[in-house]
């Protein structure tokens, strides 16, 4: 079990989410970046798809009453344990019984996620442990955590191995990749000069559900638009020109035209997106996309 002493500013039980639900009106959600929560359950033996804690920003201290293996993967975070040794990234961690960690600030970056052996194991609600937030269901009673909370653990299974991630390169401050949204042709030549040749900042109204951007406003053809289907990553206008790149648990549906949408490559970036940060854009051919698919994470075993 986990005991949380202090809770930071919005800590998330998370795994890889629950596709398929988009017909109920709910996003498929999870991990903001999936590949960084499975490569940190990889480090500790669970299989990719358990569940750990998104981190956002400022961090939790946790107590380990009876000890721990556990991996923090993403952004660096000021991290320590019970001794104050400061904790590494990417690599098994071992605590000892009655342990504690604290994770503090976020030194670059947005959010990491922890990940410990067993993983976490309140009941899922339609098959996924992940916190949703605007519906206030699944994770740690549909909430954010509060001090005196305790976390489920599952049985560790398997040897334990001390292992470590190489991470892919993330090209961090290059502009985001996108393409062409479906209603591309409804914006002018002004509208999209503004969109590729600004630069926006992340509005501190942002939030998991979309980034909401500040810059250069996009002007567009002001025609009805029934709603449609919107992924993760999709950047749609409204009507005061400003773009909003829907998040994880964003609308399933959207009645905004879309200008462009972010590829899966750069999907992992915006987890990373802090209030204030820099955004530019820089339009990419599909094929070209489809090629930068994202890259796993590299896992080996120590020496």
């Amino acid at each position: 079990m986990i005991e949380v002493l202090r809770a930071g500013l919005c800590d998330l039980v998370m795994d890889l989410g629950r596709p398929g639900r988009g017909a109920l009106g709910v996003p498929a959600g999870g991990a903001a970046d999936q590949a960084a929560l499975a490569a940190a359950n990889g480090l500790v033996g669970n299989n990719e798809a358990a569940a750990g804690l998104e981190v956002t920003l400022m961090g939790p201290l946790l107590r380990f009453p009876r000890g721990a293996v556990v991996a923090l993967t993403g952004a660096p975070f000021a991290a320590t344990r019970s001794s104050g040794a400061a904790l590494a990234w990417n690599e098994t961690l071992v605590l000892t019984a009655g342990e504690t960690l604290s994770l503090e600030r976020a030194e670059t970056g947005c959010r990491c996620w922890l990940a410990v052996r067993g993983g976490l194991t309140m009941p899922p609600v339609m098959g996924s442990r992940s916190t949703f937030l605007p519906a206030g269901f699944g994770g740690h009673l549909g909430r954010a955590l509060h001090a005196g909370d305790v976390l489920p653990c599952g049985t560790p299974a398997g040897a334990m191995r001390v292992l470590r991630a190489r991470t892919p390169s993330n090209a961090q401050g290059a502009p985001l990749q996108v393409v062409a949204g479906p209603q591309a042709g409804q914006f002018d030549d002004a509208g999209l000069l503004a969109f590729f040749a600004g630069t926006y900042r992340v509005s501190a109204a942002s939030d998991r559900r979309g980034l909401r951007l500040r810059g250069p406003a996009v002007t567009h053809a002001q025609s009805a638009l029934p709603s449609q289907g919107v992924p993760p990553g999709a950047v749609q206008v409204p009507p005061d020109g400003q773009p909003v790149i829907l998040g994880w648990d964003g609308p399933v549906t959207g009645g905004y035209p879309v200008v462009a949408a972010v590829i899966s490559a750069d999907l992992p970036r915006l987890a990373q997106l802090r209030p204030g940060d820099a955004v530019r854009f820089v339009t990419v051919e599909l094929e070209r996309a489809r090629a930068l698919a994202v890259a796993p994470w590299e896992i080996e075993e120590l020496a």
